[in-house]
């Protein structure tokens, strides 16, 4: 008897995109990507934490670069993806949060999430998929969305505006991009502890409203993505497009 065999997750011969990977989850995903086999370009807008992140990786025997770039400048997001061969796997990962009761929302306020969270996130998108399509490159687009796109939250209205956005924006690009192979999907987790969340935890009451919604008991940490986002990546997913993949240790089954 011939039994089926569970398709690879390796990425070998793979090229590999992640911005706003300098720290967090953008370094935690680069790093997983590059131990399955993927050569990981690490983007953000300084080059101190990308250029120390890739050289982490480099030492624990992965292929990696840091690229300085600045996702919501349009203008150089085109050049980069201009001067670069395809990439078979994007995680769309640069984001901010301005949390506050939507009352109390300005005008900058609105700009800064939803142009970074939204904005850069779809043009950064497209212009991967063009040089994916252009050189007959198949793979996997994976956009970090949040559970707050699932769900409404207290102060979150401006985050939960964007990642409800990208949702939307995720399955319509799975549409327009099957017919090339090229599938896209969002990883929307619960709170995990980054340097950027950090500080928010320190406030108890916050910290046990938290814990109350997560109904495995604990806050999230980067490892918890790291295999979700494999599987987007890899083969293992290859019929897997125009979803999300939630990792909020039940949050949102409440």
């Amino acid at each position: 008897m011939m039994l089926p065999r569970t398709p690879s997750f390796r990425l070998d011969g793979r090229r590999a995109l992640v911005t706003g990977a300098g720290r967090g989850i953008g370094l935690a995903l680069a790093a997983a990507l590059a131990e399955a086999g993927a050569a990981v370009t690490l983007a953000a807008r300084t080059s101190e934490e990308i250029e120390a992140g890739a050289g982490a990786i480099r030492a624990a025997g992965g292929d990696a670069r840091a690229a300085v770039l600045d996702v919501t400048d349009l203008e150089a997001v085109a050049t980069f993806f201009a001067g670069s061969p395809a990439f078979h796997c994007l995680v769309n990962n640069a984001g901010t949060n301005r949390p506050k009761p939507m009352q109390e929302v300005s005008e900058a306020d609105y700009d800064a999430v939803l142009d970074l969270n939204v904005k850069s996130a779809f043009f950064v998108a497209q212009h991967c998929a063009r040089r994916m399509i252009a050189e007959g490159a198949a793979g996997s687009l994976i956009h970090i969305g949040s559970q707050m796109g699932h769900v409404g939250g207290p102060n979150r209205s401006l985050y939960c505006a964007s990642k409800w956005a990208m949702e939307g924006m995720s399955k319509a690009f799975a549409l327009d991009l099957a017919p090339f192979g090229i599938r896209s999907n969002t990883l929307a987790p619960t709170f995990i502890e980054t340097p950027m969340t950090r500080p928010f935890f320190e406030d108890e009451s916050f910290r046990a409203s938290v814990l109350a919604k997560i109904k495995l008991g604990r806050l999230g940490k980067v490892e918890d993505l790291m295999g979700a986002a494999l599987f987007l990546a890899s083969d293992a997913s290859a019929l897997v497009t125009g979803t999300s993949l939630v990792v909020d240790g039940g949050w949102t089954a409440d």
